[in-house]
């Protein structure tokens, strides 16, 4: 889809689409560039007000993964004509109204359409120093791998459709996923990292091979110290699995070398497709237990799952993943 876009002359587009970065970046002066970013989906959780809350988190992690601060935000919002429909939209945009004030961003606006299925989200709108956007091509060889929030919220949301769930699984997973990065986008910032994305729809090795084609780099990754929910293995062994998962494992497992002991189930949760998911952070060795000290200081979990290895030039595969 991105190949049909055309490709930017303009000397401010400091970040377009060629990388697949997190957001766009766009240069206003020599001090002040503007991130930009938008994002909707269809409900993720069963409650309104929740899902409007994910969603508004979904959509400013794109700025946080940039090293942006999110400023003003524009809903978008489909949903059927149906009156009896609107209580439920009425706790959609409060959810996300209660998640853009605690983000402290602005909501100025929006647009809705009619639609069958709702949908919601945002558009975001940050600023940026022109000289410390954390885009896909900056990750260096040695820099360990930093995950901020468990894997397996794709599986989970499949597993509540069909009933398979606990209400506490239900709490953990909801609240995971309405999380802000937020803080844990300052610290990094703080303490100086190579590069950094969000977890979302491409799962951890989709999105790992975004910031390693972009840096020309290699990584291995240690699937025993990656953070999995519990319920999200117990319902990956049983089959419970969503097709975005599956899409992602025929997508990106050629770019993998699973050692033997790497399970099937473990295949299936590094590529489950999530929502809302934690930052990946590429930080430099000698400062990664800083950052995790920081990370843990504020009751922000931090995992360290892997690093980067060397330059991509002559490798067969982009990322060897043991246990």
């Amino acid at each position: 889809m991105l190949g049909q876009l055309p490709d930017i002359t303009d000397p401010n587009v400091l970040v377009g689409h060629a990388n697949a970065d997190d957001a766009g970046v766009y240069r206003i002066t020599d001090d002040i560039a503007v991130v930009l970013t938008a994002d909707f989906f269809t409900p993720i959780v069963d409650d309104p007000y929740w899902f409007g809350a994910i969603a508004a988190a979904n959509a400013l992690s794109d700025i946080y993964a940039m090293g942006g601060k999110p400023l003003a935000a524009l809903n978008i919002a489909m949903f059927p004509n149906k009156q009896e429909f609107f209580p439920s939209l009425k706790r959609i945009m409060q959810g996300g109204v209660d998640k853009m004030a605690e983000a402290g961003v602005s909501i100025i606006g929006g647009h809705t359409i009619r639609d069958k299925e709702p949908k919601y989200g945002f558009a975001v709108m940050g600023v940026i120093h022109p000289a410390k956007i954390l885009d896909n091509s900056k990750a260096q060889a040695g820099d360990a791998l930093i995950l901020t929030k468990k894997i397996g919220t794709g599986i989970i949301a499949t597993g509540v459709k069909a009933g398979k769930c606990s209400a506490s699984v239900i709490e953990e997973f909801t609240a995971s996923m309405a999380a802000l990065n937020k803080r844990a986008s300052e610290i990094m910032l703080e303490i100086g990292v190579s590069a950094a994305t969000d977890i979302t729809g491409f799962g951890l090795i989709g999105h790992l091979h975004e910031v390693l084609t972009a840096s020309k780099c290699r990584a291995l990754l240690h699937v025993r110290q990656t953070p999995f929910f519990e319920d999200a293995v117990r319902l990956a062994d049983m089959g419970i699995i969503p097709g975005g998962t599956r899409d992602n494992g025929k997508s990106f497992n050629q770019y993998v070398a699973w050692d033997d002991t790497v399970s099937d189930t473990e295949k299936i949760l590094m590529n489950d497709a999530q929502t809302s998911g934690g930052l990946l952070i590429f930080v430099p060795q000698e400062k990664k237990d800083k950052l995790l000290k920081a990370l843990d200081r504020e009751n922000i979990s931090g995992y360290c799952i892997g690093n980067v290895t060397g330059g991509s030039e002559g490798a067969d595969k982009q990322i060897a993943a043991e246990r």
